[in-house]
């Protein structure tokens, strides 16, 4: 599991900063502020949660368990529900999209908790 979780936390941090720059570089001209705001957000918090799976792959072989599982799997189901949401609103516009993003911060929330909790149960 934590050769998986530290490839899907490297290709997401490639995403992040790909769309970074694509929001800096291509975007900046063609959304209004408030929507590109949005967007580097969606880009911030992936990278974040990207670095989050990096450390959790790495965490899982000092305290291995179904709690880091679950920190990393809620990471990635973040990441997709609240920057892919973000992503979306921002580029289409869709308002709707922004009540899909709360459900990404709850998994996001998720995650650091069980990240906490696999660390504290377990001995090195």
């Amino acid at each position: 599991m934590e050769k998986l979780f530290a490839a899907i936390g490297a290709f997401s941090a490639f995403i992040a900063v790909a769309a970074g720059a694509f929001g800096a570089h291509f975007l900046r001209s063609r959304l209004s502020p408030d929507l590109l705001a949005i967007f580097e957000t969606g880009a911030r918090y992936q990278m974040y949660h990207a670095l989050g799976l990096l450390l959790v792959a790495w965490a899982a072989t000092r305290w291995p368990g179904g709690s880091m599982e679950l920190a990393g799997w809620s990471f990635i189901a973040g990441t997709v529900l609240f920057s892919g949401s973000l992503y979306l609103l921002a580029l289409t516009g869709m308002r709707w999209m922004g009540a899909v993003t709360p459900l990404g911060g709850i998994a996001f929330l998720l995650g650091w908790l069980c990240f906490a909790l696999g660390m504290w149960r377990k001995r090195p």
